[in-house]
């Protein structure tokens, strides 16, 4: 058996990935970036609530007015989770007062249109999935 060097071992344990296993590094880069800010703030990132926009900088307040319902706090912890993944950039400019943007990086916008789908997936079939969550409760009601 021949010994591999480190690098080769790395990019062995690489192709070996699986995201079912919870200490695989790729399983816990899923369940960060699939949490529900996460993926609406990738989603509306430069683009928008109707996400038909190209990807573009965007400020804290765009976004937060886009993404009704989420906190400033949790706005930031997500923007700042996402910048540390590599997705987003942040950029300060110096204007009174500070100017701070957002945009995707390339790997932010290698995600960027497969959280969009995921997006419209869930408005397309809101109406279906309620109707079957109806249909399941009422069967599965006990008896009176």
């Amino acid at each position: 058996m021949a010994t591999l060097t480190a690098a080769e071992r790395r990019a062995r344990a690489k192709t070996e990935y699986n995201a079912f296993l919870s200490v695989c590094p790729s399983h816990q880069l899923l369940g960060r970036i699939a949490g529900k800010w996460v993926t609406l703030v990738l989603s509306a990132l430069g683009s928008g609530p109707d996400c038909d926009g190209d990807p573009r900088p965007m400020r804290y307040s765009e976004l937060s007015r886009v993404l009704a319902g989420v906190s400033p706090k949790m706005l930031s912890q997500t923007l700042r989770s996402l910048e540390r993944d590599g997705l987003v950039e942040r950029t300060v400019t110096p204007t009174v007062p500070v100017t701070v943007s957002y945009e995707l990086t390339d790997l932010g916008l290698s995600l960027h249109q497969t959280v969009r789908r995921l997006k419209r997936w869930s408005e397309d079939h809101r109406d279906e999935v309620s109707a079957r969550q109806s249909a399941y409760d009422e069967a599965h009601q006990p008896a009176s």
